[in-house]
């Protein structure tokens, strides 16, 4: 018997079909983590093992294991012990907002169905900031709004600030997942945004004194406590610069 039977012996490793290999060891893979099947820290067989056990060629399995790795799903080492092999990883959050950027960046939604996501999610985190944000949470976010402040910060400074302003928020809100996606969906909007920065020209000045002053509210809403205003703060913010940005009146 194998090592691997030992360490996820409930896996089903039925043979693949032979078209689009590697994306068939792929779903395959995926399926035994979606069943349970594999867990964190479950080695898989070697290469030459898998494919035997799935009748495909030990490239097609090479080809799965890289696109996965890729992915953050699994970790491969090399040599021998206890970090050799091929092993499910515990999912990072950096890989999973990754891909989540991405698909948002590339699936050119509409403006609106992005801001109405960010709305739902933000207006979630800051609810939940307002009543879990710790002394260090409010002390950065204090920061972030000094720096926001100075006389020196450019337009992509100022951008890059506030999307770190609304990250730590979302953060701060103790629910992971929908920290991951508002931070995906933000950061999917930073190119997009510093352009509609640099679109308005000279009516930048007001429109940044407005964001500086709507930043200061929800910080306060946040110190307070107060969940109501920290989350209707946030919408009124986010629904006033996608009007000035991109004239969406329907959010």
């Amino acid at each position: 018997m194998s090592g691997f039977e030992a360490d996820a012996g409930d896996a089903d490793w039925r043979p693949v079909a032979r078209t689009r290999t590697y994306e068939l060891v792929i779903d395959r893979v995926e399926e035994q983590i979606v069943t349970g099947a594999l867990k964190v820290g479950d080695r898989l067989p070697a290469e030459r093992d898998l494919a035997k056990m799935l009748g495909v060629s030990r490239a097609a399995v090479r080809e799965a294991f890289r696109a996965l790795e890729a992915q953050g799903v699994l970790r491969m080492g090399v040599g021998t012990g206890p970090d050799s092999g091929t092993t499910v990883a515990a999912l990072p959050s950096q890989a999973l907002t990754r891909l989540l950027r991405l698909h948002v960046a590339l699936a050119n939604f509409p403006v609106a169905d992005v801001v109405r996501a960010r709305l739902m999610l933000e207006r979630e985190s800051a609810r939940h900031a307002a009543a879990r944000a710790r002394p260090d949470d409010l002390a950065r976010l204090a920061e972030l709004l000094d720096e926001m402040d100075s006389p020196d910060c450019d337009r992509a400074r100022f951008n890059d600030l506030d999307t770190e302003f609304h990250v730590r928020i979302a953060e701060a809100g103790g629910n992971r997942l929908v920290a991951d996606m508002t931070i995906a969906i933000r950061e999917s909007m930073r190119r997009p945004l510093l352009a509609a920065f640099d679109a308005l020209g000279d009516d930048w000045d007001p429109i940044a004194d407005e964001l500086r002053a709507d930043h200061r509210a929800i910080y306060q809403a946040l110190r307070d406590g107060d969940a109501e205003a920290a989350e209707e703060r946030t919408a009124a913010h986010i629904r006033a610069f996608y009007r000035h940005g991109w004239a969406q009146d329907d959010l």
